[in-house]
């Protein structure tokens, strides 16, 4: 079945699609992720790019995308020295992002419905990305996608196209 043009993505309380849902501006998706540059060759030194970042997209009531706020909150080496420190990368990442959800006027957490994008930011890929996932792709021919990943947060979504997603 091929992706929709406007892809569901469903609310869940406390997993992965927490902080999605409506403002007075339209739609937002939030979240907190950790992201390796594209391309990245694993390593020594993958501690070092390995970031963590804050991400807020938002988009106009129809689903369409009008901006992204990435902020790097730091690396896994850092967050590695200070694990459980007030100030370590991971307590950053999540002030940062409370801050940007309570700037959201009329901020109403629910089902979103967004259309694909992409962009990079710092070498990292965001976005919500179309894909050819079928068991049978044949890479001679031209396959119809049937899959939308979310983007470095690693949700796909597909067929029944119910919001719903697999990790």
């Amino acid at each position: 079945m091929a992706v929709p043009e406007i892809i569901p993505i469903a609310y869940e309380p406390g997993y992965r699609t927490s902080t999605i849902g409506r403002f007075g501006g339209g739609q937002f998706l939030a979240s907190v992720t950790y992201a390796l540059p594209d391309g990245f060759v694993a390593g020594d030194g993958w501690e070092e790019q390995k970031r963590l970042f804050v991400v807020l997209h938002t988009f106009d009531h129809d689903g369409r995308h009008q901006e992204s706020d990435i902020w790097c909150a730091g690396t896994w080496a850092e967050q590695m020295q200070r694990p459980h420190d007030e100030r370590s990368v991971v307590a950053r990442a999540e002030a940062r992002l409370a801050d940007a959800l309570a700037g959201l006027a009329d901020r109403e957490y629910c089902d979103i419905a967004i259309q694909p994008f992409q962009l990079t930011v710092d070498g990292v890929v965001f976005g919500l990305i179309t894909e050819c996932h079928a068991e049978n792709e044949n890479k001679d021919e031209d396959t119809e996608h049937d899959w939308a990943e979310l983007y470095p947060d690693r949700l796909g979504f597909s067929a029944p196209w119910n919001g719903e997603y697999d990790s």
